[in-house]
């Protein structure tokens, strides 16, 4: 927790546009949450990967005042099916401190979001992170993981409550009736709004060192504090939570000063990565501070085998997106695998058209040919994408280019420019415009799609 709070504390903050500039990066997520902080990268094609890692290490680096040396030692890095299967592991809660939370689902699709707003999230960036929040979805409707509706914030005030015990108005171990001073006006401070209602607690104020406490607040149904009402609220709350991690550290000084007077102990939760408040603060007398050190270490395990159940839905489906991720790899090869055939055809069409001319016999040998030449690319498609799926699309690539001498860069540039004019949409295949645009030419007999 301490190494995460310096990640998010340094001179600039780490985002994905900040990612996204440095060379050989094609995309990038920066998915930064209470208790984890993630990049992932599309390395460019011509980039090298370890070289990448280490100019976004640099990075990194430089925007949190890490060293290189920690951070390398730090940080784990993760390509393909481990990477794929570890984001999906996350989406799904089950690497979460709280095992099966639901937040950290809308967190990937916020910080996904987010790169999307800034352009930095590539295609394959973009596809990945979809691709996690399904397997999120499945894991939540065909598991009992998470179905408590267990978070990082709801431990918290579970914590809270023991704390306050027989405090509460009702005698119990919950919330209701006290009042809340929440710091932060993020995705974080909405979700502690909303558990804080549920719980039956309406007395909540909310402060934000930007000055967008008023707006927020009143959208929740809580009431927003200025600088000035900000040490009062203080002194009559029971619970105070920190959500921000933006502003400053409130420290032991500043709660002396803002609980003169004040008769009732009070809990402080902190929530924030970077951490609102000192660690001195929980030595005061009549005060509790609640981090996420004890958050984590109040969580409940969730049963073995609901976890088993969820973290092999988790494989199956990461194991789809490698298996369908490969299958992309070869599409060049297939787009030029066709429009190699396409070539021979034409010429072949080309060459019964000059012998018969708009004949029904040319029309026939041009519908033999289609079909034959369908025929001749199944196996071909079928076994690449075979070999896309068990890693080999290379020596697929190699094939095509040594038996046939294909350009595939040249075959992607040739697909492409089929997206636009068409001269046959005027004069047909075969130069006989009335017989084409009657639907002589059968769908099945048209050539398969590149993938």
């Amino acid at each position: 927790m301490e190494f995460l709070a310096r990640l998010g504390s340094g001179p600039v903050r780490i985002t994905s546009d900040v990612i996204a500039d440095v060379d050989g990066v094609a995309g990038a997520v920066v998915l930064a949450t209470c208790n984890r902080f993630e990049v992932y990268c599309d390395v460019a094609p011509a980039a090298d990967a370890d070289i990448t890692r280490k100019r976004v290490l640099h990075v990194i680096s430089t925007c949190s005042g890490v060293s290189p040396y920690e951070l390398d030692r730090a940080l784990d890095c993760l390509t393909g099916t481990a990477m794929t299967e570890h984001l999906f592991s996350v989406g799904a809660g089950l690497d979460s401190a709280v095992v099966g939370e639901r937040e950290i689902a809308g967190q990937l699709r916020r910080s996904l979001a987010s790169a999307q707003e800034a352009g930095t999230a590539s295609g394959a960036l973009v596809r990945l992170f979809q691709a996690a929040s399904r397997a999120a979805r499945e894991v939540g409707s065909l598991t009992a993981l998470g179905e408590a509706g267990r978070s990082m914030v709801s431990v918290a005030l579970d914590v809270a409550s023991s704390k306050l015990g027989a405090r509460s108005k009702l005698g119990g171990q919950d919330l209701w009736g006290l009042s809340v001073v929440v710091i932060g006006t993020g995705a974080y401070a909405g979700s502690t709004l909303a558990l804080l209602a549920a719980r039956g607690c309406t007395a909540v104020s909310v402060f934000s060192w930007s000055g967008r406490a008023e707006e927020f607040a009143s959208a929740r149904g809580a009431t927003g504090l200025t600088s000035e009402g900000f040490p009062a609220a203080v002194r009559g709350a029971d619970v105070m939570i920190g959500c921000s991690g933006r502003g400053p550290r409130l420290g032991s000084e500043d709660f002396r000063t803002f609980r003169q007077g004040a008769g009732a102990p009070l809990v402080v939760v902190d929530l924030a990565l970077s951490r609102d408040f000192e660690p001195e603060v929980g030595e005061l007398p009549g005060l509790d501070l609640i981090t996420l050190e004890h958050v984590r270490l109040a969580s409940p395990r969730e049963h073995t085998d609901v976890v088993r159940q969820a973290g092999e839905l988790v494989r199956q489906a990461a194991l789809r997106f490698e298996e369908d991720r490969q299958a992309r790899l070869l599409d060049p090869a297939i787009v030029a695998l066709r429009g190699h055939m396409q070539s021979v055809l034409a010429g072949e069409v080309a060459r019964v058209k000059n012998q018969h001319g708009c004949t029904a016999t040319a029309e026939a040998v041009e519908f033999a040919l289609r079909r034959v030449v369908r025929q001749l690319l199944h196996v071909p498609t079928a076994r690449g994408r075979e070999l896309a799926a068990a890693g080999r699309h290379d020596e697929y690539t190699a094939a095509l280019e040594t038996l046939f001498g294909l350009d595939v860069t040249a075959g992607v540039e040739a697909e492409a420019g089929t997206h636009g004019a068409n001269p046959e949409a005027e004069t047909g295949r075969l130069g006989c415009p009335v017989r084409e645009r009657q639907g002589i030419v059968a769908a099945e007999d048209t050539l398969p799609a590149a993938s």
